[in-house]
């Protein structure tokens, strides 16, 4: 679950009520016997419901956590799978440029294992001739736009989104990009010495594998890591990110000609065939006036060595099995812990959704949610959202004058449930059904010029930032929208032959949690038109700070790793999230169980409804995680881990003490002063 502030971030949750999820309810909707008896609900209640599940569950060799979320991807690809490996068998008699065939040749291409392996490096050569060419300040320019034109830019990345200030119209946003490594610390701090010197060695092995004597890789991985370096010092960190004001900077194409006097911006967009409005976000000012200096200033074999690492590594998944190998031993088994690398059409069927998701998409949607499925998950919609203008409505610590902005943004809201109401065309790609690399290509290219056309033009709002078959969920405060993919409505999160208590705590608590985005510490900065502006009194916001910053000090006392604590600051939007979803999700059930007299004296397997909607909220964040991919989250994630937001939450709501008898003194209790109460 997360918020989605711009294409790129929707770089987080739920197969529908299909006929595959309803005919599988012959098991409980949930299993009693997986509570661990020998952990009190109120010291550990993550431990009392996740313990015994985590282990007897360990993480499979090929990944680096595994949990609720993760079951219900793994059974998402196993559909997926399914799909792609029938459209493979019928690609060459399925209708010509049908997304049928094209995913079955993409498909087909990708495990075609032979060919790759006879081709080596050869699909890379040309684009290492062109960066050999490089000679001169105003041909790195030159080639930052062909590459860019042609979506393989990987120094900063450019995107559409709704302008901060006229959410109406799309403008191009062009942000920080670069570097190898996680963060930008990762560069400066002495803790990850060991990291930069594995970094090093991998791209020496890369530049190795495509040719370069062993002296000459060391001397040219130097230069890479030095070249990086300069990049993360002027870039800003993850939580620096997360304020609008460092997510958007609009200039005019003249006021960025002139802050850049080695790279025209104009020429830039005009590569682009994009039009711009008169303006785009320069989104990070200092990043680029970095790199504006280093196109200047370091001399053009360094670039030449930083650009040909760069293009043959985001290139090795793609290609044979040296390439490959190498790039999961460094970005996977080093950097995050993964034992074992995933087995190839896993890996294939990866690149299939990030090159034709959407139309894989609506290939999923026709096998597992019918139509009936959204009316069913709209309702669950509307009783949350009904329960959230509720508690908006007898907030005590908010003005009058406040509280009618907050309920004018409720009403704005636009519920978007399962997939699109129109799908995307994709006759503009060509896929081959035998050159795996040209079709990764193809479609970095088809999906750049579609999204960069869309500069200058109206906002849809009925578009989506996510696949059907994605289990995640997201909250657009640009255009206010609230977003829940076809994938995640299933158990846990959601049984149709369920209690509403598990619902509730399941999927309800998601729907509460993307709604609450939009009154987060970010989305509580977009108005109910999705522009970033001011509608808080000084007073209010004041209070809405105060609140919050108990929140940040809450996480920041969790220690997941030994001397590694969460960073409550980055995960704040997150964390309000959790804290007033669950409570919503709440609210909507005693209101649901108010309607059904004999459910609310109900109980099942011996808990009563309040205890299993708590029960369910801790089960959809059971799991585990190696510490390695743990660290890198820590640094990276706005998310917190898994397990302190199974007790993060409830551990501030009263509800939850009454529900389990727990006392004041508790683990589970939070007292007076440290209690969180915002939304």
């Amino acid at each position: 679950m997360r918020k989605q502030l711009n294409k790129t971030l929707a770089t987080a949750i739920f197969a529908a009520l299909s006929t595959t999820a309803i005919a599988a309810s012959s098991a409980p909707s949930f299993d009693v016997n997986e509570l661990d008896a020998k952990i009190a609900p109120c010291a550990d209640f993550n431990g009392f419901v996740n313990a015994k599940w985590v282990a007897a569950n360990p993480i499979p060799s090929d990944r680096t956590r595994w949990g609720a979320f993760d079951q219900l991807r793994e059974h998402s690809l196993q559909t997926q799978r399914a799909i792609v490996e029938a459209a493979a068998l019928g690609a060459n008699k399925a209708e010509a440029g049908s997304i049928q065939q094209k995913i079955g040749w993409f498909y087909r291409s990708g495990m075609a294992e032979g060919a790759i392996e006879k081709a080596g490096l050869a699909p890379v050569k040309p684009e290492i001739a062109k960066i050999d060419a490089l000679k001169t300040p105003a041909d790195i320019a030159a080639y930052i736009n062909d590459s860019s034109s042609r979506g393989q830019n990987g120094l900063f990345a450019i995107f559409t989104s709704p302008d901060f200030k006229n959410s109406k119209i799309q403008i191009a946003y062009v942000a920080q990009g670069g570097i190898g490594l996680p963060t930008s610390e990762y560069y400066t701090k002495p803790d990850y010495a060991e990291l930069r010197a594995a970094y090093q060695a991998h791209v020496a092995r890369v530049l190795e594998l495509a040719g370069d004597k062993p002296d000459a890789a060391k001397k040219a991985a130097e230069q890479v890591l030095a070249f990086e370096t300069r990049l993360a010092k002027a870039s800003l960190a993850p939580v620096e990110l997360r304020k609008p004001e460092n997510q958007y900077h609009f200039v005019t194409l003249a006021e960025a000609d002139k802050a850049s006097p080695n790279f025209s911006w104009t020429k830039f967009f005009v590569a682009q065939h994009a039009d711009i409005q008169g303006g785009f976000s320069l989104s990070q000012p200092g990043f680029f006036a970095e790199v504006d200096k280093m196109i200047a200033d370091v001399p053009a074999g360094e670039w030449r060595t930083y650009l040909r690492f760069h293009a043959i590594d985001s290139a090795s998944p793609y290609l044979s099995k040296p390439f490959a190998e190498a790039h999961f031993a460094f970005y996977n088994k080093t950097l995050n812990g993964q034992k074992e690398q995933e087995p190839r059409w896993k890996r294939v069927l990866s690149t299939i959704n990030d090159a034709m998701g959407m139309a894989l998409g609506q290939l999923y949607v026709e096998k597992t949610f019918p139509p009936e499925s959204k009316k069913r998950a709209l309702e669950l919609v509307n009783n949350v959202s009904a329960a959230l203008k509720t508690r908006i409505e007898n907030l005590d610590w908010m003005s009058e004058a406040t509280k009618q902005k907050a309920l004018e943004k409720w009403s704005t809201f636009l519920p978007k449930i399962g997939y699109p109401d129109k799908w995307r065309e994709w006759s503009g790609l060509e896929v081959k059904a035998d050159d795996y690399y040209a079709n990764v290509l193809a479609a970095s290219k088809f999906n750049y010029d579609y999204e960069i056309a869309k500069a200058g033009k109206p906002t849809d709002r009925l578009e989506w930032g996510m696949t059907p078959q994605t289990v995640n969920a997201y909250y657009n405060p640009t255009d206010n929208t609230i977003n829940f993919p076809a994938a995640i409505l299933q158990p846990p999160f959601f049984d149709a032959n369920a209690d509403d208590a598990i619902n509730y705590g399941g999927i309800g608590a998601v729907i509460g949690h993307e709604a609450t985005h939009g009154y987060d510490d970010e989305g509580s900065q977009f108005d109910a038109q999705g522009n970033n502006a001011n509608w808080w009194t000084k007073e209010d916001r004041e209070k809405f700070d105060a609140r919050t910053a108990k929140l940040v000090a809450q996480f920041d006392g969790y220690e997941p790793l030994p001397g590694k604590h969460v960073n409550g600051q980055l995960t704040l939007g997150e964390n309000i999230a959790d804290l007033g979803g669950i409570n919503v999700a709440y609210d909507a059930l005693q209101m649901a169980l108010k309607q059904s007299p004999a459910e609310a004296a109900k109980k099942i397997d011996g808990y009563t409804p309040q205890q299993r909607f708590f029960l369910n909220f801790a089960r959809i964040w059971r799991g585990s995680i190696l510490p390695k991919r743990q660290e890198v989250l820590l640094n990276a994630d706005p998310h917190a881990p898994a397990k302190y937001r199974a007790i993060g939450a409830p551990s501030n709501m009263p509800a939850f003490a009454q529900a389990f008898s727990c006392k004041a003194g508790d683990a589970m209790v939070r007292g007076a002063d440290t209690q969180v109460k915002i939304w």
